[in-house]
């Protein structure tokens, strides 16, 4: 591991790649010197731009639908066979919408079903499927990121908190049962300068950034930083959450 390099020789996959902070994540760990797996579910053209754009090389996009078993199946055996190593799983991907907390009726079963089928059951299948991978370089990390939502139970919707919830909860038991050849960490950021708050009514953001003892919300490059941290600096932490929210639970 060089100083300017630190990831250099090392393969990090990021689910959700694409999106405004896996994208922030991607560019952060090409610039570390590792080789990027860009995942994506959705639009192909976006992900490959975006690995075709970053810094370093050895980066490519790569269809992982974190729901579905059989894909994350066929995307180890991808990797297995291009990159022959995996040192770094990103669980970004996530899904929400926007419902009231007290409208019970609004949050549907459909999005209950979905918001957990994605944000909790999504992770762990994707460390089912990439442990062996991860296992085999005796220092795998896994980086899930998870929300102040989960502390605070305020957030775009009920569902949503619980998920965040059960994803740091989830990096506890893994972080123990994965160890010691993995470490399984959260990063928990609070509101996020990005494509989900760019839908937002800006007073919403204005009272978000107001009620965060920092002053603002958070950069997605922030979150990429401390996804890095985890990697190259935190080198004997596992099991618990690292916040970026500028301190908005004290607010």
């Amino acid at each position: 591991m060089s100083g300017t390099d630190p990831l250099a020789g090392r393969v990090a996959l990021v689910t959700g790649g694409a999106g405004g902070i896996g994208s922030a994540i991607c560019e952060t760990l090409a610039g570390a010197g590792a080789a990027v797996i860009v995942c994506y579910a959705g639009s192909e053209e976006r992900a490959a731009a975006l690995a075709a754009e970053l810094p370093g090389h050895g980066h490519r996009a790569l269809r992982v639908a974190v729901d579905d078993s059989a894909v994350l199946a066929a995307a180890a055996a991808s990797i297995h066979a291009t990159e022959g190593r995996l040192d770094v799983l990103v669980n970004n991907a996530g899904v929400t919408t926007p419902v009231p907390h007290a409208d019970l009726d609004g949050l549907s079963d459909e999005w209950i079903d979905t918001i957990l089928r994605v944000n909790v059951r999504g992770p762990f299948a994707s460390v089912r499927a990439l442990a062996p991978l991860l296992r085999a370089g005796g220092d795998g990390l896994v980086v899930n990121i998870s929300s102040v939502a989960a502390v605070t139970g305020l957030g775009s919707n009920v569902a949503y908190c619980a998920s965040k919830a059960a994803l740091d909860s989830m990096t506890r038991s893994l972080a123990r049962a994965l160890a010691p050849d993995i470490r399984v960490l959260s990063v928990s950021p609070g509101w996020v300068d990005g494509e989900y708050a760019a839908r937002m009514p800006p007073d919403l953001i204005a009272a978000q950034a107001d009620r965060t003892p920092l002053g603002r919300i958070a950069r997605p490059q922030e979150v990429g930083r401390a996804v890095l941290a985890a990697a190259t600096h935190l080198t004997f932490t596992t099991g618990t959450v690292i916040p970026v929210d500028g301190g908005r639970p004290l607010g």
